[in-house]
């Protein structure tokens, strides 16, 4: 009898029925087309309109990381409508034709596939006045006067220019280096910038600005208006007929900013280019909608898995407690890029303008010095707290669900791993696509920015120029 039922349960557990199913058909061939062209589209009309680069340039850097752009510089299956400044990707007829188009104070805005240029005028766009003053006489950190100076004789002038080497002359040429700047003891002892950048270019941040956001939701916090261990209190998708028993009601914000909320991931499981956050980055979807339609497969808290959806669920609930649509739209700049004097920051929208903050922010090398000085500075600027030192030491403090792989990760932004031994314990940095990187380090008052094009594998890594620039700060201490 015992054989019997072994054999049974063998054949079973080996029956057709009973294997996995393998589809190696692509289903989400359509999407993938679609995302493709809308990645172009919001990729080249940034690259003209935010960064102000040529279509050569654009073509050569920005779009590089994409295994078949549309057309090339000199034409193709693309328009450039200059005088609306918008971008229209693809040819009536196939895949569609995805559109994007510069609006004043937030970069470019993807359109759905059904609209076309005529809705332009419905589109959000900020107005507020430019920050008064001319950066060009208002001494750094708030303006872009710079004098010239010696270096301080405990820097290693050969060992920086070695280390700005480093990050320049890179043996793989996927790892394209726009811009490198080294803040020491607040002031810049190293700048430089490759052919075709300046220190007023902008290019996007990629997930360098979940830095940022969450910056913006501490300083909620620290009002009050937001608390890091409440329930998020959002509207969950799909209305359920008793809401009150949605298990998701226990995600908090400390979970979502720990990238450990325990609902469905869809960036870490290869549909980041057809489905998910990405409907919203290129294709026109709602961030929002897309977010709160996650269901709940592993307790709030207990498994990091990062996710853009979890950022844009943080600055939901910060929108939510900032209560209407003006107030949120001009919040990053009052709170934050004006106090600082980041004055080339654009901070983007989807078509019904909520913020993609977890990617699409514009800014250049110098904003994002500021914004690490902010945090060296223990959040203090000109003598007013910006925010406070508990959120900085939240945001520094590993996430629990990281313990068991490296304390690699705190607040939306990522710390040195515990199997590095070579670099400052105390260092912190943002990070983003393609090389997007600010690296804070208080044991030697330091701030770091790296901005690259990288792509095809990319790969360059912070903790080691962090090595390279150490070198030379303090005689390597």
């Amino acid at each position: 009898m015992k054989v019997y039922l072994y054999l049974t349960l063998l054949l079973l557990a080996t029956s057709p029925m009973q294997a996995q199913q393998v589809e190696k058909f692509d289903y989400a061939w359509a999407e993938r087309d679609m995302v493709r062209h809308g990645v172009e589209a919001i990729l080249m009309c940034n690259g003209l309109f935010t960064s102000e680069r040529t279509l050569e340039q654009v073509f050569a850097q920005e779009l590089a990381y994409l295994p078949q752009p549309i057309g090339t510089a000199r034409g193709g299956d693309y328009e450039v409508d200059w005088q609306r400044k918008a971008v229209a990707i693809g040819a009536p007829g196939g895949t569609p034709v995805m559109r994007a188009v510069f609006r004043e104070g937030l970069g470019c805005v993807i359109l759905a596939p059904d609209q076309t240029f005529e809705v332009i005028d419905e589109l959000p766009q900020l107005e507020l006045a430019p920050l008064a003053g001319d950066p060009a006489a208002i001494s750094w950190p708030d303006g872009d006067l710079v004098p010239e100076m010696k270096l301080p004789d405990d820097i290693d002038p050969k060992a920086l220019q070695a280390a700005s080497d480093w990050a320049f002359d890179r043996e793989s040429p996927e790892q394209v280096t726009l811009s490198l700047l080294i803040v020491h003891k607040g002031q810049i002892i190293h700048e430089r910038y490759a052919p075709g950048v300046n220190m007023s270019t902008k290019t996007r941040t990629w997930s360098t600005a979940k830095s940022i956001a969450v910056t913006l939701m501490g300083m909620l916090a620290d009002q009050g208006k937001l608390a890091l261990d409440e329930p998020l209190g959002l509207d969950w998708l799909p209305k359920e007929r008793a809401p009150e028993n949605d298990p998701r009601n226990e995600i908090t914000l400390r979970h979502v900013l720990n990238m450990s909320s325990g609902l469905y991931t869809v960036d870490n499981r290869r549909m980041e280019y057809a489905t998910g956050s990405g409907l919203s980055y290129w294709a026109g979807a709602s961030s929002v909608n897309g977010a709160l339609n996650r269901g709940l497969i592993r307790r709030p808290g207990t498994f990091w898995d990062y996710e853009n959806y979890d950022t844009i669920l943080g600055v939901l609930a910060m929108k939510k407690a900032l209560g209407d649509e003006k107030t949120y739209l001009e919040f990053p700049r009052r709170a934050l890029f004006d106090k600082i004097g980041m004055r080339n920051t654009f901070t983007s929208v989807d078509r019904f303008g909520d913020f993609i903050m977890s990617s699409q922010v514009y800014t250049n090398a110098r904003d994002l010095a500021r914004f690490g000085l902010l945090y060296l500075q223990n959040g203090v600027w000109n003598g007013e707290r910006l925010l406070s030192e508990d959120w900085i030491k939240f945001a520094r403090t590993p996430a629990p669900a990281t313990a068991e792989r490296g304390n690699f990760y705190g607040g939306q932004w990522w710390l040195v791993p515990d199997d590095r031994t070579d670099v400052p314990k105390d260092a912190y940095s943002t990070a983003g696509n393609r090389g997007q990187y600010v690296i804070v380090v208080p044991s030697h008052d330091l701030v770091i920015v790296r901005r690259g094009l990288d792509y095809g594998r990319q790969g360059f890594d912070r903790w080691d120029l962090l090595r390279e620039v150490v070198k030379a700060v303090d005689g390597g201490r």
